[in-house]
């Protein structure tokens, strides 16, 4: 008998969803068992609800859509933080929840898992502002909710919510006659006005500048921006909340626009500019070097999901996907002027302790085309951010929500979901401390990244914003190298190492890249004082804004 639970797997397929990650409950087992009998479809069970949550995030960003699935109460409580993340960074995650049947909850029955108070809908309530849409699903509603939640995914490109009671899982459905979706969005009037304008203001200026964000990973828009600035050789660049929205590795990709903290030569590149076309951008303080940008919106036409402005003055009733891909159509567009030098620096390696700043400068020189570099909120994220990628590389990073231990989980989610791309992670000792519980998935998953685990004693962040010295930035010293083996790995599985010189970085870091099969998981010891020179800027910069 064909089921709703059926019609859900199929449409999170159609999506393009091909792993569920979760954590089991006596409330979603039944539904459980529809996806584990499934040939198309794979069960990847969590330590825990929040990494299940970060791992779809990191999922959702190259697969472009993800799923997660948890209990009732206890287990959707856990994972709100990470659902959190996705909605505040656009990304596409559907949060399934097992519930109690709908007989039992409809008499309002004290259960486990609730607050014994007759009220199944309050957890449902608590997750609407970090959801486009949410439902419950009746035997009798379910095909059509499913669908309408699913496609405010698609639009919205943000998380949705689905209370799956037992019974209705396994009620009676018909299989879906239709796809959820178009295959290629469609466009209409002010679509066109507002391309005309960007083709207008292009001819005219004589100094203009692309700056692409977020929300052009979030749809998948990466290469149709590749493809239209190769076309057009307009000079670009991206905020770190943004990075990889374009290959990096274009003659015209100048660089990370981050305010003050930019590049001189970039920032001074950007400023000036007579014309800017941004798109799919946010403005944070983490990527505009707390708000110390200073660009013009009086010749600026800005395009995002939900908002538009062309000169200041906004605009509405446009798709945004549709107008991305509209810009390849744009003619007559092609720049003939002067780009910047880009600063970038051979790597010797020494014998000297490793440091901050030699580490991303090697990590720059190092890395390979089709590598993907994940950073976590801290040293790593501020280090890797200002690198110059290789061809056909990606970035993650979290650098709005900035949850803390997010970025190991989400490493994991995005190599399962790309494994040809070799991921390289870059975390923190306090950081991993939060999530490290995943290292048993990726041993029995076979998940073979490169984690780089930089061990500088303590919260080095923190410090740098306010308390060097206090002791809640301090954090319990881990022997970092010997925790594969005590997850269970062996070494024809994981390869564990720690590095103290430049020299043994380099060694380690081609190793490491010529042996694709295993993991690598590498303790970086750097001192507890240092910290990437963009992160000592910025840590200034978020202490004097906590005091305004």
């Amino acid at each position: 008998m064909y089921t709703v639970g059926d019609y859900l797997l199929d449409r999170l397929h159609e999506l393009g969803i091909e792993e569920i990650f979760g954590v089991p409950g006596d409330y979603n087992l039944q539904f459980l068992d529809q996806i584990i009998s499934r040939k198309d479809m794979k069960w990847v069970g969590n330590a825990n609800e929040l990494n299940a949550s970060y791992m779809s995030d990191g999922y959702a960003r190259t697969k472009k859509a993800a799923a997660f699935l948890t209990t009732f109460g206890v287990g959707e409580l856990s994972a709100v933080n990470g659902l959190a993340g996705s909605y505040a960074e656009n990304l596409p995650v559907v949060e399934i929840v097992g519930s109690p049947t709908s007989k039992v909850q409809n008499e309002g029955k004290f259960v486990h898992h609730t607050l014994a108070d007759g009220d199944f809908k309050h957890f449902m309530k608590m997750h609407e502002p970090v959801t486009a849409a949410r439902t419950l699903l009746t035997a009798e509603n379910a095909t059509v909710e499913i669908d309408r939640v699913l496609s405010a995914l698609l639009k919205e490109r943000k998380p949705v919510y689905i209370n799956l009671p037992v019974d209705v899982a396994a009620a009676k459905a018909e299989k879906p006659s239709l796809p959820l979706k178009k295959e290629n969005p469609t466009s209409n009037t002010s679509d066109q006005v507002i391309l005309n304008k960007i083709q207008e203001s292009l001819k005219n200026a004589k100094k203009p500048i692309v700056i692409t964000g977020h929300e052009i990973i979030s749809f998948g828009l990466e290469k149709t921006v590749t493809q239209f600035i190769s076309k057009t050789k307009l000079p670009i660049t991206t905020l770190n909340f943004g990075k990889s929205s374009v290959d990096e590795a274009l003659p015209s990709f100048l660089g990370i626009y981050n305010g003050t903290l930019s590049e001189p030569n970039l920032k001074e590149f950007v400023e000036s500019a007579d014309f800017i076309l941004m798109l799919g951008v946010k403005l944070t303080d983490s990527s505009t070097g707390a708000f110390t940008h200073h660009l013009n919106e009086n010749k600026m036409i800005s395009l995002n999901i939900d908002e538009g402005k062309i000169f200041n003055e906004s605009i509405q009733n446009f798709d945004f996907e549709s107008l991305i891909y509209s810009l390849l159509n744009l003619s007559e567009i092609e720049y003939k002027g002067k780009y910047i030098d880009k600063k970038q620096e051979n790597f010797v390696p020494s014998n000297a302790l490793l440091s901050q700043d030699r580490l991303w400068q090697a990590v720059e020189n190092l890395t390979q085309s089709n590598e993907t570099i994940v950073a976590e909120q801290g040293t790593s994220f501020f280090g890797a951010s200002s690198i110059f990628l290789k061809p056909k590389s990606h970035f993650i990073g979290q650098p709005l929500w900035g949850s803390i231990g997010y970025t190991f989980p989400a490493a994991l989610g995005s190599q399962i979901a790309d494994k040809e791309s070799r991921h390289l992670l870059f975390i923190g000792d306090g950081s991993l401390q939060l999530t490290v519980q995943e290292l048993g998935l990726a041993i029995r998953e076979k998940i073979n990244p490169i984690c780089f685990i930089i061990n500088n004693d303590g919260y080095t962040v923190e410090r740098e914003i306010h308390g060097p010295n206090q002791s809640y930035n301090d954090i319990p010293m881990w022997n970092y190298s010997k925790l594969p083996e005590s997850f269970g790995a062996t070494e024809d599985r994981v390869v564990s190492k720690i590095v103290r010189t430049e020299n043994e970085f380099v060694s380690v870091m081609k190793e490491a890249q010529a042996d694709p099969n295993r993991m690598y998981w590498i303790e970086l010891v750097l001192a507890k004082e240092d910290a990437p020179k963009v992160l000592k800027k910025m840590g200034k910069l978020f202490a004097e804004q906590n005091k305004s």
